[in-house]
Parts: structure tokens; C-alpha cells; sequence
């Protein structure tokens, strides 16, 4: 249970925080926003200003009479909200009217719930590094206040005596032989003086402690001893907040910069005729990734949120009809034409993109259920629990 409702939370942030700011932009650009609502249809209840200037109030799916302004609903499924923008299907030419406006000005309105969503990763990840966020401490600043060091498997070599044994990306190494380490130099050297030695690792993963048995051997790539696994030393990071602010933002670029980057290998992969070699986690996926999260701590959260905020700005960004950025590359064939293409063929095309987006949804979500087999049943007994 814990799991939907963390889930449900952050699902309905990411994407109110979007359609906000449509609404906020469409607004300052004189576009009126027919209707603001929290959560989707159907109705529960709205209220509004009428032509005479005083508040009305709305039940369920009735009309509001003599609106002169936007509708701000509640609505019955609790999954973020939704704007209704006037004239935004071509249908009406009034000045206040989507449609009416410049072509940048109804760029801007397309963009403005992408950049609210990186907006929101920012501030996630500054109020994170106020509080204290677990990261590699790889190039941190000095300034950083840092606690929990610890040591983590960053890759382990196929066929190396590590995978052999069991150990796995994520694993944490609490202690070698009962040999506590806080920094890579000094497991390194205590593992290369023991080749051919059996080693007991003691080893963290997720919430469970385990026990390995390892025994190092001269590494090819090295000359040197090891068990064929890279570490990375990782810590609780905490900044004051004027310098909170200023690592979230800088963060959060680093992470648009490499999901861009893992995006860019992805297709090349997928036109190259390679396969996908990357984890695509559809919704059952993300709900169990928010259940670990969850488990974990609120500073997992906030950080896993920002990490959804950024792949769901990315995404919608992508020029694919039915998303913004679909929805723009039909305003720069307008602006390069001189004419907007033909709102019947533009209104098939974003169809056949919605189509295919939840075609693409549901073939990702039976994939996840499929890789995780016999676990599914676990999976989702937890999550309801």
C-alpha cells in the first residue's frame, strides 16, 4: 500500500507541476485556460468567476454558466491534474484564443510544461543537498559536509570471480575479512596482497546483509590483485543552502546531459539494427523502483523523483506527435511554410502518435512483468501491502 501511494504522489506532482506551467504561461500570454483541474475527470466539484465578477460553484459534469474566467476543478482520479486551453484543436479564432496567438508565443506555452518539469528536478535535488543526498563522492566540493562514507560495486566483469560468487552492481561492501574500508585505495591494497587467498565480503543489499566468499586472482587489466569488480566511494552529501541551490541546478544538468546521452545510444542501437541493450522500465517497473525508494528513505525519493521530472521532460520534448515537442515541430513547418499544416492531417498524425505511445506503454509494461517471472507475484504482493 505504501508503494501506491508514494507512486500515486509522485506521479500526480510530476504531472501537475507540467500542465502548470502551460496554464501560467498561457496566461501571461492573454490565452485563456477554459479549465484549471486537480486530478482528472470526472468531476467532483469547481468554482469560478462569472461575468459579474462574483464565485460560483460547479458539481459534477454541469455546464458553468457565464464563466469569464477559468474553471478550477477537483476531479475524481488522483493522478495530477490537466489544462484546458481555448482554441488549443484549432476550433476557435478568438483573441484570446491559442490558435490566434504568434507562433512563438504557442511555442512557449508547449515548452513551458517541459521546463517546469527540469524547473522541479532543480528544486528537488537543491532541497535534497540540504538535507543530505547519498552520491559518489567523486569531484564533490570541500565545502560539502559528508557523512556515511562507504563503498559500493560501481560494475563487476562478467566471468570474474566476483560475478562467479554472487556480488552485484549496487552491492555495498561493509567489510573484507572483518577489514573495514572508508576509501578504494585501501581495499585495493589489502585485496592485491591477498591473491589466491578465499576473502569473506560482507555485503549490503538493499535492506538484507549476505556474506560472499571471494578469492582474488591476478587481473589482466591491472597486473595487479582483485576480484574483478569496480568500486566507487559513495556518502550522505550535504551543502549549506546558498550552495544547495547552485549543486541542484548543476546536477540536474549533468543528469539531462546523461540521459541524452543514453537516449542518443539507445536509437543509434535501435537503427543499427543492435537491439535495446538498455533497461527500459515501463509503469511496473517505476512502481516498484518507487517502492525501494520509498523503503529507503525520502532523500531516495527525492532523488528518484527528480530523476522521473527529467526523463518525463526529455520524453515530452521528443518531436513525436501527441507530445510538446511533436506538437512544436508542427509549429516550425508552420513557420517555415507560412501556413499551418492542415488541422484534420495534424489531428490524425497526433492520434496515430497517441496510438503508438500507448502501444509502446504496453508492450514495456509486459515486458516488465515478463523479466520479472515468478517474482511478479512477490512484486506486486508488496506493493498492495
Amino acid at each position: 500500500m505504501l508503494t501506491i501511494i508514494v507512486f500515486i504522489i509522485i506521479l500526480s506532482l510530476l504531472v501537475f507541476v507540467h500542465e502548470v506551467g502551460h496554464f501560467v504561461v498561457a496566461r501571461k500570454l492573454g490565452v485563456k485556460a477554459e479549465e484549471f483541474g486537480l486530478g482528472f475527470p470526472p468531476r467532483a466539484f469547481g468554482f469560478y468567476k462569472n461575468t459579474e465578477g462574483k464565485w460560483k460553484f460547479v458539481f459534477g459534469g454541469k455546464e458553468a454558466e457565464n464563466a469569464a474566467d477559468t474553471v478550477y476543478s477537483v476531479n475524481w482520479i488522483p493522478l495530477g491534474g490537466f489544462v484546458k486551453i481555448k482554441g488549443e484543436n484549432g476550433d476557435n479564432s478568438d483573441p484570446d484564443s491559442f490558435i490566434n496567438k504568434k507562433i512563438w508565443q504557442r511555442a512557449s506555452i508547449l515548452a513551458a510544461g517541459v521546463s517546469m518539469n527540469m524547473i522541479l528536478a532543480a528544486a528537488l535535488l537543491s532541497a535534497g543537498f540540504m538535507i543530505g543526498l547519498p552520491q559518489a563522492l567523486d569531484g564533490v566540493n570541500k565545502k560539502a559536509e559528508i557523512t556515511d562514507k562507504r563503498i559500493q560495486v560501481l560494475e563487476v566483469l562478467p566471468e570474474s570471480t566476483a560475478a562467479k560468487s554472487g556480488l552485484k552492481f549496487g552491492d555495498t561492501i561493509i567489510s573484507v575479512d572483518n577489514n573495514e574500508f572508508t576509501s578504494n585505495s585501501g581495499l585495493q591494497s589489502f585485496v592485491n596482497g591477498k591473491v589466491d587467498q578465499e576473502l569473506e565480503y560482507k555485503i549490503k543489499r538493499g535492506d538484507e546483509e549476505k556474506v560472499f566468499k571471494v578469492t582474488p586472482e591476478i587481473m589482466k587489466e591491472t597486473g595487479r590483485g582483485g576480484i574483478g569488480i569496480a568500486i566507487t566511494e559513495t556518502g550522505t552529501v550535504r551543502y549549506p543552502w546558498y550552495m544547495a541551490v547552485w549543486e541542484g541546478v548543476k546536477t540536474s544538468v549533468i543528469l539531462t546531459w546523461l540521459i541524452l546521452a543514453a537516449f542518443y545510444e539507445l536509437l543509434k542501437n535501435l537503427i543499427l539494427g543492435h537491439g535495446v541493450t538498455a533497461d527500459i522500465a515501463g509503469p511496473v517497473g517505476i512502481a516498484t523502483m518507487t517502492g525501494q525508494a520509498a523503503r529507503m528513505g525520502l532523500v531516495y525519493v527525492i532523488q528518484f523523483t527528480a530523476l522521473l521530472s527529467i526523463n518525463l521532460a526529455i520524453v515530452n520534448f521528443l518531436p513525436i506527435p501527441a507530445l510538446d515537442g511533436g506538437r512544436i515541430l508542427f509549429l516550425i513547418i508552420e513557420k517555415i511554410k507560412h501556413r499551418p499544416v492542415r488541422r484534420e492531417l495534424e489531428a490524425l498524425l497526433h492520434n496515430i502518435g497517441f496510438i503508438f505511445l500507448m502501444a509502446l506503454v504496453a508492450l514495456v509494461t509486459f515486458r516488465d512483468i515478463m523479466k520479472l517471472g515468478d517474482k511478479f507475484k512477490m512484486i506486486f504482493e508488496k506493493i498492495i501491502n
